[in-house]
């Protein structure tokens, strides 16, 4: 009966062109839900409104069943992302490795932090090169089109940095960097620029811009009189570095990969990006987000490095007692 009750609400959704039932499928409405449309309500809701089309028919009926592997769900105009296959990873890349997954010379790549368990035979590309001495987020995709659209120019996705430079920085130069500075590839400006915090002889600075021309923060801040002492990325687009540890790698969510899909101009760092479970808030105020980052990657790095030093250290103690303690048992006999 209830199989019979989704064929009759199948039809009358598609009643206008194809028919998108797929009696063996998921309701629509839970396939919505874990791609991270909301609530099974909120999602049922939508279908009522006539926001939802499969295959490109409109579906305003409960009860329609798709296959994930195949259907083409759309939302608002939206296609969303419903092929598990796809791989969304989101890492914090230290200083010291190469943006790329392979390197002829055996230099540290991205390849060298990621579980060889879970992406053996899956070729990524990475979203946002950063230089070898830059630090911070990026991202990695086998999905073609998305790492298109994240880099290409045309889409304007911004993308925020966090910089040390030697302060006190001077009125006047956020607006110089608004503006535009000429570098030798070209004009490049910034959407936006602000002092974070400041130290005796030194500060942190965010700057958000759109491009990603090769080395184009330290360009622009060497151009107006402050070499970058220090870089990481905290944002590309909607999505956050947070607390993400460096050389440690989080798989997206399916509602923060439906936000890249819609990132553009407009969109903010963490605008409406959900925080994955497990993963801890990250400071309330804006300002110290950046600077953590960029003072405490160091430290925490030292200090993982040294309480693995010292895990190892008691480890080879404990062998050479042991093996003491059997060599004067072996005497005694």
């Amino acid at each position: 009966m209830s199989q019979q009750r989704d064929q009759q609400h199948g039809r009358q959704s598609g009643q206008a062109g194809h028919d998108v039932h797929d009696p063996d499928g998921v309701r629509l409405q839970k396939v919505l839900a874990g791609a991270g449309m909301g609530s099974r309500r909120a999602c049922e809701e939508l279908i009522a409104r006539g926001r939802v089309r499969v295959d490109g028919e409109v579906v305003t009926e409960l009860g329609v069943r798709v296959d994930p592997a195949t259907a083409q769900v759309e939302v608002d105009g939206m296609l969303l992302q419903l092929d598990t296959t796809k791989v969304y990873l989101a890492m914090n890349k230290p200083r010291g490795y190469l943006s790329a997954m392979s390197d002829p010379e055996g230099r540290l790549t991205l390849a060298d932090i990621l579980d060889d368990r879970t992406e053996q035979g899956v070729r990524l590309f990475h979203v946002g090169r950063l230089d070898v001495d830059t630090e911070g987020l990026i991202l990695l995709t086998n999905d073609g089109d998305l790492a298109h659209r994240l880099q290409h120019p045309s889409f304007e996705v911004p993308r925020t940095y966090v910089a040390e430079i030697h302060g006190p920085v001077e009125r006047g130069i956020g607006k110089r960097l608004r503006d535009g500075v000429e570098l030798e590839d070209g004009l490049a400006k910034a959407d936006s620029f602000r002092l974070v915090d400041s130290a005796p002889g030194k500060a942190f600075v965010e700057i958000v811009l759109h491009e990603g021309r090769k080395h184009v923060v330290r360009r622009m801040l060497e151009e107006v009189g402050y070499p970058v002492i220090r870089l990481a990325r905290t944002a590309i687009g909607p999505i956050q570095l947070g607390d993400l540890r460096p050389g440690v790698t989080r798989a997206l969510t399916r509602e923060e990969v439906s936000t890249l899909r819609s990132a553009g101009p407009g969109s903010q760092p963490g605008a409406r990006t959900p925080r994955p479970k497990g993963q801890r808030p990250v400071a309330k105020a804006p300002d110290r987000r950046g600077i953590q980052m960029v003072t405490g990657a160091s430290r925490r790095t030292a200090a993982s490095s040294k309480s693995t030093r010292a895990a190892k250290a008691a480890k080879a103690r404990g062998a050479a007692q042991q093996r003491r303690q059997q060599r004067g048992q072996q005497g005694g006999r």
